[in-house]
């Protein structure tokens, strides 16, 4: 049967999507999943194994770092919401003509900038010869040069500064749809503001609180540069982990495995955070 014009239209235009789903995404993601299923016996013969599964559980740094990490992710990610949101309520319901214009390329111009030059530029703000080392010095409030590099709390300001703006997206764009007059009905009702925003604001938003978690924490999560350059060496991130595996000590096996149960990780944190809002992807892309 012949091919109508808007069918063929239809399949030409999802052509490049399936190629780059199915050559840069599926493949590579099975192709990782055979090499962590192997063991090498002698060069170029390979033999099934899962030892490389079996020695991330019986070494506590690999499992430890794993947990670590999820768990800061989360709570990036949560700190990251608790900051955008406000934002994103002022940009899209507060804010008018220009200033709203304003506001949002305000947000947006730091990411004009790569994020090797941002993780830079909190670095010469916070090493210990950095400027707030200095201004702290100048206003006698310490009396030696202040390091406040490599520790948790100097990653988490990197994370959520390198995840702010794709929190704030999302926001923005589902906040918009809100009517007012269901605010203004909700304080009518006897309402104060909290209630307002737990019974009205945040049940609207949810599919762009949803949206902005997940690309917050996969981001997060997946991050290398952030964590290694605000952190140090023993910024114990496992991704940096992935890198040593693949990278220092060749072991393509194991840094794979790794990669395998990152991922796991994610797509299981993802789906209990769907369960718990009550969402979906349909009904968080639809809203978007």
């Amino acid at each position: 049967m012949a091919l109508t014009g808007k069918k063929l239209s239809f399949y030409l235009l999802l052509t490049p999507l399936l190629l780059s789903l199915g050559l840069l995404v599926l493949l590579p993601q099975l192709d990782m999943i055979g090499i962590s299923l192997r063991e090498r016996i002698s060069y170029g013969e390979y033999d099934f194994s899962v030892t490389h599964y079996q020695a991330f559980f019986t070494e506590p740094l690999y499992w430890n770092t794993f947990l670590r990490t999820a768990v800061m992710s989360i709570l990036a990610t949560f700190i990251t919401l608790v900051i955008a949101f406000p934002i994103a309520w002022y940009i899209s319901k507060v804010a008018r003509g220009r200033v709203k214009s304003l506001m949002f390329l305000t947000c947006l111009i730091p990411f004009w900038v790569s994020e090797l030059v941002r993780t830079y530029g909190w670095m010469i703000l916070l090493r210990e010869t950095g400027v707030v080392s200095n201004v702290l010095q100048w206003l006698g409030l310490a009396d030696a040069p202040v390091e406040m590099l490599y520790n948790d709390v100097t990653v988490m300001m990197g994370l959520v500064y390198t995840s702010l703006l794709f929190m704030i997206v999302p926001l923005i764009s589902t906040l918009e749809g809100l009517d007012d007059s269901l605010v203004e009905a909700a304080y009518d009702l006897g309402g104060n503001g909290w209630h307002t925003l737990k019974d009205v604001i945040v049940p609207y938003a949810m599919p762009g609180i949803v949206s902005g978690c997940i690309v917050v924490f996969m981001l997060t999560l997946g991050n290398y540069l952030t964590p290694t350059l605000l952190g140090g060496k023993d910024s114990l991130w496992f991704t940096e982990q992935i890198f040593t595996q693949f990278i220092t000590r060749f072991n393509w096996e194991q840094g794979a495995a790794f990669g395998v149960l990152l991922l796991v990780l994610s797509s299981l944190i993802v789906w209990l955070g769907l369960k718990v809002s009550g969402q979906s992807f349909r009904d968080t892309v639809g809203k978007e």
